[in-house]
Order: C-alpha cells, then sequence, then structure tokens
C-alpha cells in the first residue's frame, strides 16, 4: 500500500499539519511530571507497528514536503552541508545506512537492487531513478552523502572517531533548534554540547562519550530531546535568527494553541562499518498545542514539566519569550489530578 504524503510548507504561510494518525504517533518524550537533561539512551530496536521506532529510519507523511524544505534551504545556503575531505568513506557508509534502511522498510516506495557495485536506486516519492556505481563519485550527480541526505528527513550529522574522541566532521543539518553546523563542523563531541547548562558539571557527556565511543555496529542506540517553537518551522538555526526570532513574541495566550508546536527530536545513532564513524541523526516531529490536547494527559503534564522547568533548562531551551502565553493556555486544561508515570496517549 502507498504511503500518503502531504502537501504543505514549513516557512510563508505555514500549512504544515498532522493528521490524528501523525498526532497518535507522536514522540512525546516525557515520562513524568519534572525534567532535567540527561543522557536517557536506550538500544535502537524496532517499536510496535506504525510508531515512530517501527524503523531503523522514520518516513512519514511530511517526507515529500520535508525534502522540498531541505532543497530551498541548500539553495539558499550551501553551507548547511559540511563534508571534510578524509570523509569519503563515511559518506558512502551513510548512503547505504539511508537505502538499504529505506528499501528494507519501505519497499512500495523505495527499491535498491544490488550487482556487485553496480547500484540501481528507486525513489518513488521524489520521482528519482539513479544507477551509479557504489565507491565511483563520478557516476552520481552530486557526492554521495548531500545526494542521499537530500532524500531523507531529518538532520544528520557524522561523527569521526579518533584519539578517543568523536568530531563533527560531515553533516547535513537544514532543520536545526538555534545552532550552526558550519560553526561546530569539526568539533569534538564535548565542544558541540557545551552549550548545555549544568551537563557538563554532572558529568553527563563524559559518560555518553565513554558509551559512544564502544558503540558496535548493528546495535544502534537513541535518544529523545525536546524544545518549542512558534510556528511550524523547521528552520531555526543561528544563521537565519533574524528570520524567526521575531516569531517568538508573537505568541498570546489566545493563539497559542494553534500557534506554539513542542519540537522532538529522535536521536538515533549507528555506527558505520568501513569508516567506523558514528552517524546521528536527529529526526524532527512538531505538534501544536491543540493537536497535543486531543489527548489529555500530554497537555497536563507538559504543564507541569513546563512550571517546574529550571530557569537555566529554559532559557537554553529558547523558551522564556513564549513561556507565560503556553502555559497560561495549557493551565485550564490541568485538573491536578495524579497522572502515572509514562508517555501513552490513553
Amino acid at each position: 500500500m502507498n504511503m500518503a504524503f502531504n502537501e504543505e510548507t514549513f516557512r510563508g504561510d505555514f500549512t504544515f499539519r498532522n493528521s490524528p494518525e501523525s498526532v497518535r504517533r507522536f514522540p512525546y518524550p516525557f515520562e513524568e511530571d519534572e525534567y532535567m537533561y540527561s543522557v536517557n539512551i536506550e538500544q535502537h530496536t524496532p517499536g510496535a507497528p506504525g510508531s515512530v521506532f517501527e524503523h531503523p529510519i522514520d518516513v512519514d507523511e511530511h517526507y515529500v514536503a520535508e525534502c522540498k524544505e531541505r532543497a530551498i534551504v541548500l539553495s539558499e545556503d550551501h553551507t548547511r552541508c559540511v563534508a571534510l575531505p578524509h570523509m569519503m568513506d563515511a559518506q558512502w557508509d551513510t548512503l547505504e545506512l539511508v537505502m538499504t534502511s529505506l528499501s528494507e522498510s519501505y519497499p512500495s516506495e523505495f527499491q535498491l537492487t544490488i550487482d556487485g557495485d553496480n547500484w540501481h536506486w528507486v525513489n518513488k516519492p521524489l520521482g528519482i531513478e539513479d544507477r551509479f556505481v557504489f565507491g565511483d563519485v563520478s557516476t552520481l550527480p552530486m557526492e554521495p552523502f548531500e545526494y542521499v541526505m537530500r532524500q531523507v528527513q531529518g538532520d544528520w550529522v557524522i561523527m569521526d572517531q579518533r584519539d578517543n574522541d568523536l568530531y563533527a566532521d560531515l553533516g547535513m543539518v537544514t532543520g536545526q533548534a538555534d545552532w550552526s553546523v558550519a560553526f561546530d563542523a569539526g568539533m569534538s563531541f564535548k565542544e558541540w554540547h557545551a552549550p548545555v547548562p549544568h551537563a557538563p558539571e554532572m558529568g553527563i557527556f563524559d559518560r555518553a562519550l565513554k558509551y559512544l565511543l564502544h558503540l558496535q555496529y548493528g546495535s544502534p542506540v537513541r535518544r529523545t530531546n525536546w524544545r518549542m517553537c512558534v510556528n511550524p518551522r523547521l528552520d531555526t538555526s543561528s544563521e537565519t535568527y533574524d528570520v524567526w526570532g521575531t516569531d517568538n513574541v508573537s505568541a498570546t495566550k489566545e493563539n497559542a494553541g494553534d500557534k506554539v508546536f513542542l519540537r522532538v527530536e529522535l536521536q538515533a545513532l549507528f555506527r558505520l562499518p568501513r569508516s567506523n564513524a558514528i552517524a546521528f541523526s536527529i529526526r524532527t516531529y512538531m505538534v501544536s498545542l491543540a493537536d497535543l490536547a486531543t489527548y489529555p494527559r500530554w497537555a497536563k503534564r507538559l504543564n507541569r514539566v513546563l512550571r517546574s522547568l529550571h530557569p537555566d533548562l529554559a532559557e537554553y531551551k529558547g523558551l522564556n519569550s513564549f513561556k507565560q502565553p503556553v502555559l497560561d493556555w495549557l493551565e485550564p486544561l490541568d485538573d491536578g489530578a495524579f497522572l502515572e508515570k509514562g508517555t501513552h496517549p490513553e
């Protein structure tokens, strides 16, 4: 059965919308009424059918629109794609990871035929069909990493492992939450994550780095991270703050339900076979407060998380300019009843 894809935009008139099915499968990140930054890593094993965890790389109703948005961003600023020269093996590794995953998970939409080094790739949703020689850049219309990244949802950073550290040496990032891949290119793991408040002194990234350095091929892991945004804009990079920064002061108690979105990143990490690099995928899902409130426990828990959030974390996540209108909108939905630990919408 073929998947239905939305016609929508993430800028201008903001026609992005979630179907009821998309809301239900939203990776709601809070299991408790309070939040503190943590590693929260688990094995990236297949989840329930229909969930965002069912397949290693998720494809949903927003796929075509997100790929079009990526093309727009790259046409405006190609520095969102960074590829240091020594990462060519990692480029081919990433292409293989994406193509094999999509073709195995969604065979009606993506087909991959391999005959030795001769590959035949078909992407039906985007109308792409190419034959190329694996390992030969000249047989593709562009370098392998950019080619395949234009056909997958989410941002990707490929970290080279050397000197007992990880370095962000390859990436395509067009939908990031207020950071810059061009600025972070070549940074070590701790340098890249240094802005997270209180995490360094808690040793969170020391433990995370130690864990990831021992990540095994064939045993990917995942975690979630979250933010909020005003308007369903994917590209909230540091470079475009002048475009989206004013959005944050436009939220009011009256319009917050439709205008403010919970933005959750499903982050997966895969060890790559040839390069020994680690692919870090950052897939962003957005849901409006109004849609989130169709599951009352989600709205109640978000209200409690935001009210108890440490001020430093609220500032780091960029919430301060619209946090109060959000709380004013959520408060009437919280009846004070006890909520058990968990994220299920029922």
